[in-house]
């Protein structure tokens, strides 16, 4: 055999992204579960590779495989812009592990005040450490960003959880199982944009076709973010709509009546059924990397770009995720 070559492109997925197909195969590589797994070294190892290959230097005895292996190991646990190493419940591939055991607690758990309050906090912890973890752009937030979107989400998932509750208290217990859900969604437009907000104020890193930073857009950053709302909710809807009709139904039977221990593991093991087709198939719904068109940048973004390349009609920008 002889030695790799060096024309293999890993600033890209290994599948077509243009496809929706191609983009659901890469994000279920890059959310599977087992990556939490590895070790330090592996990870450092895989970094190793990847960077040396970009550098022109191959790994001896490297396949084509293995690289394309090791660039998904280092994509699951490196931040693509700033190439920091990603807190481990930040990474994607925790969120079908962390999710379906914090979202079947809140789906088992809604009848009570103090509990609702639990988990929604609990929720909106973890989905800070995500949405800061998975930021797009290497422009730093402040600690009082931080807490003011973290402070603003709980708020506002605590308040509609409790609201609703309260409205549904007279309606059929199936409606009250949906109440978490609402609250979810509702978090989720308050806490992405809140924890992203400083892109929102200075734009991300928008580039040409072949990588090339020609500057930052707020617009680019606009669309972005809704385009992470959109996918997050519509992640949250089967792990949060079909467990309730499914549990609604068998706590009225002998069995779980006889058993109802048994309610929570079983919760959490359907929203973990849900989550691990949802996760990467929701995340694929738009492009990682993805693009706008260069009359819809802001005026001073544009004429920049015009003078430096007149040809340049698309620009390109990771939206995070």
């Amino acid at each position: 055999m002889g030695e790799l070559p060096l024309d293999i492109n890993i600033q890209e997925p290994r599948w077509d992204q243009s496809t929706f197909l191609g983009r659901a195969r890469h994000f279920f590589t890059v959310t599977d579960p087992r990556n939490l797994l590895l070790s330090g070294a592996q990870l450092e190892a895989s970094r190793n590779i990847v960077q040396n290959y970009r550098a022109g230097v191959v790994t001896p005895g490297l396949t084509e495989d293995q690289l394309w292996r090791a660039k998904y190991v280092y994509d699951s646990a490196f931040h693509p812009d700033t190439g920091e190493k990603v807190v481990l419940i930040g990474r994607m591939s925790a969120q079908v592990p962390m999710n379906m055991t914090i979202t079947g607690c809140m789906l088992t758990f809604y009848r009570q005040t103090p509990t609702v309050v639990f988990w929604q906090w609990v929720n909106q912890s973890f989905n800070a450490v995500v949405n800061y973890s998975n930021r797009s752009g290497d422009t730093p937030i402040t600690v009082g960003q931080l807490g003011t979107a973290y402070v603003s989400a709980t708020t506002g998932a605590v308040a509609t959880a409790l609201g609703l509750k309260s409205l549904t208290k007279h309606l059929p217990p199936l409606v009250g199982r949906f109440v978490p859900f609402a609250a979810v969604a509702a978090a989720n437009c308050i806490n992405i944009p809140l924890m992203r907000q400083r892109e929102l104020q200075v734009g991300i890193p928008v580039t040409d076709e072949a990588g090339q930073r020609l500057g930052h857009s707020v617009t680019a950053a606009k669309q972005g973010i809704f385009q992470v709302v959109i996918s997050r909710i519509c992640m949250a809807i089967p792990a949060m709509a079909i467990p309730p009709v499914i549990m609604d139904t068998l706590e009225k039977k002998d069995f779980l009546k006889r058993r109802p221990w048994l309610g929570a593991p079983l919760q959490v093991g359907l929203v973990g059924f849900c989550l691990v087709f949802a996760t990467p198939l929701c995340c694929a719904l738009f492009p990682q990397r993805s693009s706008i068109h260069v009359s819809r940048l802001e005026p001073e973004l544009r004429a920049q770009i015009r003078q430096q390349n007149a040809s340049i009609e698309v620009v390109y920008y990771n939206k995070g995720l």
